[in-house]
């Protein structure tokens, strides 16, 4: 199930670049090896009592590695709570910041991070040989916990 929910996700967010078949098979056993071998990283979102989501932190560091919402729940205010439950995840585990790397033209997931507080670290450009190309790829991070300043110099 949280395979299936990842793959159609991935699927709406991946038509902006173009999607063979062979790479949508791929992402279909890449989806289900993850769900399987990484299930105690996974935090899964419900929405009366329907899956309806889910995202990863991978490494359990301050990389959220996958977050996914059913097409069918989006914008219902699941991706935000699954995001608020993520964020709680990541400062309790000691980092201060959040972060998290998408194609750069997924523009709906960059606006709902942006929405929330992110904001873009980085933009590059690496070869797919998947796709047969070039894709830009965006990270975005939020500061999740404020760092106490200390003031150097002479305190006047």
């Amino acid at each position: 199930m949280l395979a299936a929910i990842g793959l159609r996700a991935w699927a709406d967010a991946t038509t902006v670049i173009g999607v063979t078949e062979e790479l949508r098979e791929n992402a279909r056993f890449a989806f289900g090896n993850f769900v399987r071998s990484s299930w105690n990283a996974i935090t899964v979102a419900e929405l009366d009592g329907a899956v309806a989501g889910w995202a990863a932190r991978e490494n359990f560091d301050d990389t959220i590695s996958d977050f996914w919402v059913d097409p069918a729940y989006q914008r219902l205010g699941v991706g935000s709570r699954l995001l608020l439950v993520i964020e709680r995840q990541i400062v309790q585990r000691g980092f201060f910041a959040g972060k998290l790397e998408s194609h750069a033209h997924n523009d709906p997931a960059i606006s709902f991070f942006r929405k929330h507080g992110y904001s873009v670290s980085w933009l590059s450009l690496k070869y797919s040989q998947k796709l047969d190309r070039e894709v830009q790829s965006i990270g975005l991070q939020k500061q999740l916990v404020e760092m106490e300043s200390e003031s150097y110099g002479f305190g006047f």
